[in-house]
């Protein structure tokens, strides 16, 4: 396994404010890593540092090998960075400004112009080429930034909340992106959209007060929810006492409640520690002759999850 991202004790002290704690943990090639985090919570001070904008008060971070503070040239060579509030020279025209970044990195004028078709077909900017960056909405400033990050084609990449601004279409079309770019690359991404973590993380972790408080992979994290593979049935009001009755019979259901919506009432039983029993639920209502008009498995709460985490680390620390 390629470790393309390493990162080893990271701290970060503003005096008496310890913003990043002693923050550690890797990603290979071919991962997307989601960073998850209430406002304030350390995300993008931790991501400054690992990119190298940002001297680390202890801690190493490392980008594919290179130290961030010994070969802090090799290590940004390596990497594609989009800071928070994607910075950009609103005088330019985007091609003028990916022309300038890819010249910066190094390349060539033939690389550059292959370079920059690249990044202008994969996050769709044909139409806003020439016209001034002041003059470009929010969405397809976010996109610039995303473009100028990729231009030099880094192995590793930090995207701080890259789809922040962005319409549901434009969101689609990075997260497209990102999924279709991450094989072979090492990727982090912070974000506030639990959505985001279903959709394009292979694993994420979650910061509350400058410390991991806890991750796993988005099927992991979902097992940690109360609700995890609670099921839902859907049956006539007139069964739906009979219906929970039955449920919580059941050895490993925890708990049932009722829900009445008109004629229709949905009886969920949750079962205990995560335990998959859709099938003993379906199996209860047809020996007990109660017919169901859906039955629906819950994969669990992501908010849920974070909530209880960030709580958590809070009362650690209090």
């Amino acid at each position: 396994m390629q470790l393309l991202v390493e990162v080893e004790r990271l701290c970060k002290r503003f005096g008496s404010i310890t913003a990043v704690d002693g923050v550690s943990f890797v990603v290979p090639a071919g991962e997307v890593l989601g960073v998850l985090g209430p406002n304030g919570a350390g995300k993008s001070t931790m991501m400054r540092m690992i990119a190298g904008s940002l001297a680390a008060t202890s801690g190493v971070a490392r980008i594919c090998g290179h130290d961030t503070r010994l070969a802090p040239i090799a290590a940004k060579s390596c990497l594609g960075y989009l800071p928070e509030g994607s910075p950009l020279y609103g005088d330019m025209t985007p091609e003028g400004f990916l022309d300038f970044v890819a010249a910066a990195r190094g390349l060539d004028r033939s690389e550059r112009r292959k370079a920059i078709a690249r990044v202008i077909e994969q996050l769709e900017l044909d139409e806003i080429l020439y016209r001034p960056i002041d003059t470009l909405s929010k969405g397809f400033k976010r996109r610039l930034g995303i473009a100028q990050a990729l231009v030099h084609n880094p192995q590793a990449l930090i995207l701080d909340e890259p789809t922040d601004g962005l319409d549901p279409i434009q969101k689609g079309v990075v997260r497209r992106l990102i999924a279709a770019i991450s094989p072979g690359k090492a990727i982090i991404i912070s974000t506030h959209l639990l959505e985001e973590v279903d959709s394009i993380c292979h694993r994420a972790i979650l910061i509350a007060r400058g410390r991991i408080a806890g991750g796993g992979t988005p099927r992991e994290l979902h097992a940690m929810a109360s609700n995890h593979n609670a099921v839902t049935a859907c049956v006539e009001q007139a069964n739906a006492q009979r219906a929970a009755e039955s449920f919580a019979a059941l050895p490993r259901v925890a708990s049932t409640k009722i829900r009445i919506d008109g004629a229709d009432a949905f009886v969920t039983a949750t079962p205990r520690e995560g335990a998959f029993i859709a099938d003993a639920v379906a199996e209860t209502l047809r020996a007990a002759s109660i017919p169901a008009r859906s039955l629906e498995v819950d994969s669990g709460s992501l908010d849920e999850v974070f909530a209880r985490l960030t709580r958590q680390v809070a009362e650690a620390q209090s």
